[in-house]
């Protein structure tokens, strides 16, 4: 169902895949959009180790989730800072892609859990992320990105 990497020699292994996905910040999610124009939007992640899967936060509705609703399939791109060889002006990125489908998370508990999970990556002061948990719940929407597939590669830019 999913191609083979054409450039398999610069393919990532799926441990450092998986490093990638704990240790980064922020990835781009694509869905498809209204008119099934491609919609990609910039977003806060945490992997759960537990599950396997990614968790997202956001408000309870605009763009983002009609698309969702409509078609659960997306893909999400998250890549590093990247690095230069000694001597190399090229930067050399690593990027994962991850294919799955997405869904909201039930509303209540996991909910509160997700989101403690996402404020605690951000802002490791516990106190904080439960008063803003307490301030902004009531508004928020987990999704939950179950992959289908991973996969990523390192890219020189040269």
């Amino acid at each position: 169902m999913f191609r083979p990497m054409r450039r398999f020699r610069q393919q990532l292994s799926p441990e450092t895949c998986l490093d990638i996905l704990r240790q980064e910040m922020r990835g781009v999610l694509a869905v498809r959009g209204d008119d099934d124009y491609p919609y990609a939007l910039p977003l806060d992640y945490v992997y759960d180790d537990e599950t396997g899967h990614l968790f997202f936060h956001c408000a309870k509705e605009g763009h983002k989730l009609d698309a969702i609703r409509r078609y659960n399939k997306v893909s999400f791109c998250v890549y590093d800072a990247g690095h230069r060889r000694a001597g190399e002006w090229a930067l050399n990125i690593r990027s994962v892609i991850v294919f799955g489908r997405m869904r909201e998370v039930d509303a209540g508990e996991e909910t509160l859990r997700r989101v403690r999970q996402l404020g605690l990556k951000y802002a490791p002061d516990a106190a904080y992320v439960q008063r803003e948990i307490e301030q902004t719940a009531s508004r928020v929407l987990c999704l939950e990105l179950i992959p289908e597939h991973i996969t990523g590669k390192i890219v020189n830019e040269s």
